[in-house]
């Protein structure tokens, strides 16, 4: 089980790297608007909004990937923090914005959240 938990929490921050270049990169562009459902006045007029949740989707990233490369007993405890941070986030987008988000952020680290829990 250990494996599969570090896949998916490997998964959850290869998403949230793609979150950052979609919102920080990708938020005006063609492949950005579509993604998120925007005119291209919403993407110019929110265009410093979405690059600083994505600035915040990038550190969920690293704090995930830090807790991979670090030691087992730390990393156990950085996982459980910043996977319950995305799982926050997810639930909070949810519920605010788009019910999508839940199935796409919050669900995979959910689902990892329990795997790190199973004995190696």
């Amino acid at each position: 089980m250990h494996t599969a938990a570090n896949i998916l929490v490997a998964v959850v921050a290869l998403l949230h790297l793609y979150f950052l270049v979609m919102e920080m990169f990708l938020w005006t562009k063609p492949a950005g608007r579509r993604a998120f459902g925007l005119t291209p006045e919403f993407a110019q007029a929110s265009r410093a909004l979405a690059a600083n949740q994505g600035l915040y989707n990038g550190f969920l990233a690293a704090g995930l990937i830090w807790s991979l490369l670090t030691e087992p007993h730390m990393g156990f405890h950085l996982k459980l923090f910043f996977l319950t941070c995305v799982i926050v986030a997810g639930i909070y987008g949810a519920v605010t914005v788009n019910r999508k988000i839940f199935w796409i952020q919050a669900l995979p680290a959910l689902l990892a959240l329990v795997l790190i829990h199973f004995p190696h």
